[in-house]
């Protein structure tokens, strides 16, 4: 197993933690920006979805879905600023 800041756990950690900080940055700008094409790039997202999964076993049956992702520009942004920390931390 690979020892360091650059293991996969670091990784995801970091997308995480980023995701919610764009997730959270994005909230803030929908909220208190006024109308007008800051709002629009700023807030502007692409979710992707997948599913419904359907799996049936003879004895069980289980349903997924949809699963979606909300991307957008302040999530990248999110993931950045959260990659730049962390390598500067670690």
């Amino acid at each position: 197993m690979a020892y360091g800041p650059r293991r996969p756990g670091f990784y995801l950690g970091v997308l995480a933690i980023g995701f919610v900080v764009g997730g959270l940055l994005q909230s803030f700008l929908r909220r208190f920006l006024p109308q007008g094409p800051a709002k629009e790039v700023f807030t502007w997202s692409v979710t992707p979805t997948i599913g419904p999964v359907h799996l049936d076993l003879l004895v069980l049956s289980i349903t997924l879905g949809p699963i979606g992702l909300d991307v957008s520009l302040l999530a990248v942004v999110g993931v950045v600023i959260a990659y730049l920390v962390a390598r500067s931390l670690f």
